[in-house]
């Protein structure tokens, strides 16, 4: 799935960032976190009455259940006008609607909720939630639940951040990006670095024995303890602090994941999005001080911004950031000038419908705070770390703004492990070893109609990166035959053979493509 640039559902989540303060939302009471009795209860009552992500689709439809991703709540509404269990829990978690109490004594645990702080009680005897809650499907079709504050469950933070600066926002597209980026590998440790409202650790919470989650906003903390509980996953280790501070000195991790407060913003005004360090410093500070907490083999991944600055190759930044003893894979999804930029965070917030001269004024802070760092632009993108034991790390920084298919964690992992296969492979050992074609790589021709050759070949994977490169009469026949049973030595000696080449030049001169095409994934290693 392609990620925006900064989608308003998705960096706005608070993260665990520098800049604190007090915030509306931090007013509001939440449920208790000491009741997981209650949680149980709760969730029974939510699945008995099919309030799932498959519930909602069924009860929605399409379209309604698209809209409110963006914010937009009357179709959602108008499906909602029944009397049915699910459509009073809709109105009642997702639309924030008053219900009666009968209506909702006959779905909920009405008198544990409103002890626990879940349902308050208002004027005329109707019921309302003091937080959203999102049913949410897991990977393997787990029925999970995120809880978020209030107006905050779907479709970002719809311009309330200019207000409740301390807000906690449920799912949104960078929150599934980097869930389905992550490496799902059984591990002993994770940490999920911002929790925010708990997603990540939720997934983490899957393959890893123990989790911790840190946020400096421990309002954030409470709520992720919420949605564990109210999802039916162990509790994680909640630490409070900003970025690694939490974290022990002699504490390392197989697995580390951040969707941290990235937006390059002047100052730090709204806590759940802006870092509260100067340019993309934040992000670099992240990414390099993963590293030491890595153990060897461990995958630290993260999504960013950085700054494209006049005179710097963005790519030669990024490369700056990658700490000692850690392989990198660094994908740009996505650039927008600054202009673009600041005006899509200046609608997050909210203030394209403040006073014009404010909006205004607080644009050009905006231009202002990039002219002073010659920022041009700025990129969106992944960032994955391994931690290597190898002479020469391997670093790979590149841009591709094309479609992917999610989840990409299995892609991930797999571009390390060919990595380690090619550095412990020279030219004579690749041309001893055995390869298999990907799965769903398909060959295309082009050329004029009619003409005999085709003016090149493109190989092209239809899953994972999703990736095409050209290749010569010699790579596409050598590709179209690995199927594992013979070494590459000895299909490149048949080719030689039909096509009347020397079979020791073209030795000589394959070994290159073949590496590029097993680093990019058409071929992989496999036993003979």
């Amino acid at each position: 799935m392609s990620a925006p640039v900064c989608p308003q559902a998705g960096a706005a989540k608070r993260r665990g960032g520098h800049n604190g303060g007090v915030s509306n939302a931090s007013q509001h009471t939440l449920p208790s976190a000491d009741r997981p009795d209650v949680a149980a209860r709760l969730r029974d009552a939510l699945l008995a009455a099919d309030f799932t992500a498959d519930g909602l689709l069924d009860l929605l439809g399409a379209p309604a259940y698209a809209a409110l991703a963006r914010s937009e709540t009357v179709p959602a509404l108008r499906a909602t006008r029944g009397d049915t269990p699910l459509e009073l829990l809709v109105r009642l978690f997702l639309l924030q609607q008053p219900v009666p109490h009968a209506r909702v004594a006959g779905v909920l645990p009405v008198d544990d909720c409103v002890a626990s702080g879940w349902l308050v009680s208002g004027d005329g005897g109707e019921m309302s939630a003091t937080v959203d809650v999102r049913p949410y499907g897991g990977p393997d079709g787990e029925d999970w639940f995120i809880v978020s504050d209030l107006g905050c469950a779907v479709g970002g933070a719809g311009g309330i951040g200019s207000h409740d600066e301390g807000v906690v926002l449920g799912v949104g597209g960078a929150s599934t990006t980097l869930a389905g980026i992550t490496v799902r590998t059984p591990v002993a440790s994770a940490l999920d670095l911002g929790t925010g409202s708990g997603i990540q650790a939720l997934h983490a919470a899957q393959h890893a024995t123990r989790v911790t989650a840190t946020d400096l906003n421990p309002r954030a903390l409470h709520i992720a303890a919420l949605t564990l509980a109210l999802s039916g996953v162990p509790a994680a280790d909640l630490r409070e602090g900003s970025l690694f501070e939490p974290v022990r000195a002699d504490e390392t991790y197989d697995l580390i994941v951040s969707n941290p407060p990235f937006v390059i913003s002047p100052g730090a005004r709204l806590t759940y999005r802006d870092g509260g360090m100067g340019g993309d410093d934040l992000c670099r500070t992240l990414v390099q001080e993963a590293g030491e907490r890595l153990r060897e083999g461990g995958f630290a991944q993260f999504l960013a911004n950085w700054q494209h600055v006049e005179g710097e190759d963005w790519q030669d930044r990024l490369r700056s950031w990658v700490p000692r003893g850690c392989d990198a894979w660094i994908v740009q999804r996505e650039v927008q000038d600054v202009t673009q930029y600041a005006e899509l965070w200046l609608r997050d917030a909210g203030d394209h419908r403040s006073d014009p001269a404010e909006y205004r004024a607080r644009y050009d802070a905006w231009l202002d705070e990039f002219e002073a760092r010659k920022v041009k632009s700025v990129g969106f993108g992944w960032i994955t770390l391994r931690r290597t034991g190898a002479a020469e790390p391997s670093i790979t920084v590149e841009e591709w703004q094309h479609p992917v298919e999610q989840p990409l964690g299995d892609t991930i992992r797999a571009h390390f492990e060919r990595l380690d296969y090619l550095r412990t492979h020279d030219d004579a050992a690749l041309l001893a070893g055995h390869f298999r074609l990907a799965d769903e790589v398909v060959q295309e021709q082009v050329g004029l109609p009619g003409a005999e050759d085709p003016e090149h070949v493109v190989l092209r994977q239809h899953r994972g990166m999703r990736r095409a490169t050209k290749v010569d009469t010699v790579g596409a026949g050598f590709a179209g035959v690995c199927d594992g049973t013979l070494s590459a030595g000895r299909i490149l000696d048949a080719i030689a053979q039909l096509v009347g080449e020397d079979p020791v030049s073209l030795r000589d001169r394959t070994p290159a493509q073949i590496r590029l095409l097993v680093e990019q994934g058409f071929l992989e290693p496999s036993e003979a």
